[in-house]
Parts: C-alpha cells; sequence; structure tokens
C-alpha cells in the first residue's frame, strides 16, 4: 500500500466514527451495532463509562482529519521513499480507552506490519475499530493481527505499561529494537494569574478518564498564600463522581488513611487535595505543592523530567508546556515519553 492509500483509510475511519457514536443516530444498523459494542465495553469495565468512551473515540476522530495527518507526516521527509517492511509488536496498556491507537496508526502510517497484544481491560474496542479500518482497505488484512498470548516473530516492540512490567518488558524484549514506557505523571503550576476559564479546564486535566491516563494531572504547584478554594470550586463540575463505585472507594479509601496517619488535607465529598512533594498521587487524590520562587519549580521539574508527561501552564511559564484543559487532546506529533515514535519505526 502507498502512503496516499493509508492515510486515505485513516482520514475515513476518522469521518466515520463520528456517525457510530451518534446515539440520535437509531436508523443506521452499523451504528446501532457499535453503540451496543459500547454498553458492552462500558459494561466490562467499570472505569469506561460511556462519556470516557465518546471522548476517546471523538478525540481519535478529530486527529484524523487529513490536514492533522499531512501536518504530522510532513514532518518526516523519508516517510514518502520505500522502506523494508517490519512486524512490530505493540503491548497496550489498559488505563484509559484506546491508549494505544496512536502507536497503532505510527506503525500502518510508517507502512510497517503490526500485531498487536491488547490489555485485558481494553481489548474489545480496538478490535471494532481495526475492523472498521480493513473494511475501508482490505490491504490492511494482512497488516494487523491480535495475539492473545505471549508475542512471537516480531522484529521491533512498542511496550506501554507500570514500572514493574516494564522491567518484565526491557527482560524480555531488551534485544529487540524497542520502546518501553514506564509510569510517568502529570502536573500544573498556577501563579495566581488564572481565570476562572483557566481553572474549570485544570480540573479537565486532572479528572477526564477519572485521573487514570499519565496526561492527567496528578500535581499542582501554588502560590505560597494560593486559595486551594478556588481550586475546589472548579472540580465540582466532577461531583458525580461520588457516584462512581470505583472512583469513591479510592476516595473513601485514601481519606481513611489520612485521618488515621493524621495527616493535613482538604477534600470536598469526592476528591482530595493534600501537601506532598511526590508526583504519584492515588486515585481522587492530588498533590499540591507551595512554592515562593518559581525558578525554583522550574529546577524541580527538569530534575524529575523523566518522570513527567505534561506540565500545564500558562504561556511562557515553562518551555514546552501544554495550555490548560490540552492534555488530553494530544496532537499527532505530541509523543508519549517525548520519543518520537515515528522516527523510531521509519529507522528500523
Amino acid at each position: 500500500m502507498e502512503l496516499k492509500e493509508r492515510i486515505d483509510a485513516f482520514v475515513k475511519l476518522g469521518e466515520l466514527l463520528p456517525k457510530l457514536i451518534d446515539y440520535k443516530n437509531d436508523k443506521d444498523k452499523n451504528a446501532i451495532d457499535f453503540q451496543h459494542l459500547l454498553e458492552t465495553v462500558k459494561s466490562s469495565n467499570e472505569w469506561f463509562t460511556l462519556e470516557s468512551l465518546i471522548y476517546s473515540l471523538t478525540s481519535i476522530a478529530e486527529n484524523l482529519k487529513i490536514d492533522n495527518i499531512r501536518n504530522w507526516t510532513n514532518r518526516y521527509p523519508s516517510i514518502q521513499n520505500k522502506i523494508e517492511q517490519k512486524r512490530v509488536g505493540l503491548v497496550t496498556a489498559g488505563n484509559i480507552p484506546l491508549v494505544g491507537f496512536h502507536d497503532v496508526l505510527s506503525v500502518l502510517i510508517a507502512g510497517h506490519e503490526i500485531v498487536i497484544k491488547l490489555s485485558s481491560k481494553d481489548d474489545k474496542l480496538m478490535k471494532r475499530i481495526v475492523e472498521l479500518l480493513k473494511n475501508i482497505n482490505h490491504g490492511f488484512d494482512n497488516l494487523i493481527s491480535f495475539e492473545n498470548n505471549q508475542l512471537k516473530k516480531f522484529d521491533a516492540i512498542i511496550a506501554t505499561g507500570s514500572n514493574n512490567s516494564a522491567k518484565y518488558f526491557e527482560y524480555y524484549f531488551g534485544k529487540y529494537p524497542n520502546i518501553i514506557r514506564k509510569n510517568r505523571n502529570s502536573l500544573a503550576i498556577l501563579t495566581g494569574d488564572e481565570t476562572k476559564d483557566d481553572l474549570d479546564l485544570l480540573a479537565d486535566d486532572i479528572l477526564l478518564y477519572y485521573g487514570l491516563g499519565c496526561r492527567n494531572v496528578s500535581k499542582i504547584y501554588i502560590p505560597e498564600n494560593y486559595n486551594i478554594d478556588r481550586l475546589f470550586e472548579s472540580v465540582y463540575k466532577y461531583r458525580e463522581y461520588a457516584n462512581h463505585n470505583k472512583f469513591a472507594n479510592n476516595y473513601n479509601y485514601n481519606k481513611s488513611i489520612y485521618l488515621m496517619n493524621k495527616a493535613s488535607f482538604w477534600e470536598n465529598g469526592f476528591m482530595i487535595m493534600k501537601e506532598d512533594t511526590g508526583l504519584t498521587s492515588p486515585i481522587s487524590v492530588v498533590y499540591i505543592e507551595r512554592y515562593q520562587d518559581i525558578e525554583k519549580v522550574k529546577a524541580s521539574i527538569e530534575a524529575q523530567k523523566d518522570q513527567i508527561q505534561c506540565v500545564v501552564a500558562k504561556a511562557g511559564i515553562v518551555v514546552g508546556s501544554v495550555l490548560f484543559g490540552e492534555t488530553q487532546k494530544p496532537n499527532l506529533w505530541d509523543y508519549a515519553d517525548n520519543v518520537d515514535t515515528m522516527q523510531f519505526l521509519l529507522s528500523l
């Protein structure tokens, strides 16, 4: 398949997805079947609510617009060249819906074959997306496969998981060209000059997907005399999380632990903010750290950059930061762990 064919197929997929997730579309059999699948996925993983599934699919559809794909691929002049096709193994995480889709897209646009081992937490939706892609262009029929057991017969590997699973990946896959991703966290820096709209968008950065993604903000740096009530006012729009069984269990557990340990914290009935110098906060908890000198904050971020996925801040505060509300809307060229996946694939 030529590059143009591959791109055209993904563009058509992006055009199709909004039609399939339109619940007002009650006459299209394909849409009805797809919506039934979403209900099944929702039932099999309590973290995957209908809202989060639709948000993920909508974000993917937006990225698959022709201008976005061209802007991405034009950064790699060599992508136009014929390459020696390799078989790339992909091990996906299951923390948020379709978290491995960008890797699938990258491998196929680069011109390689892919074999996918899905997380048991997210093992249905990707298969349907691949089925849709194959129906759009049957040239993908022999380029995409799934493996339920241990991956075999591959030339390179992309694997995403926890710090613990990364040790397993490095042991088994270290002899192959690889990208192995570990735990990462995202953080925000507030100066006190943020508007209510800024903070409302920050609430999305914190709580979309229940805070389970590496792009979710788990730590906030605030000025020394910052009024934390401003943050609680903004996150209040997510108050229905108090009725989500798993999220509420985490909230109640963490609150109990902090009370027993006589730790200082703030809470609003569904979420906790706790002063802590760490980066990785538990589900339902956001760490806050007060500062006097923002230059020291920047130095701390630089020292921990290998553990950080995104930094959210107003423009000009930190080089490479993203704006409020943008953490879960990465561009195609915003790579996980800041490792250029496409360059890796084109260099195989």
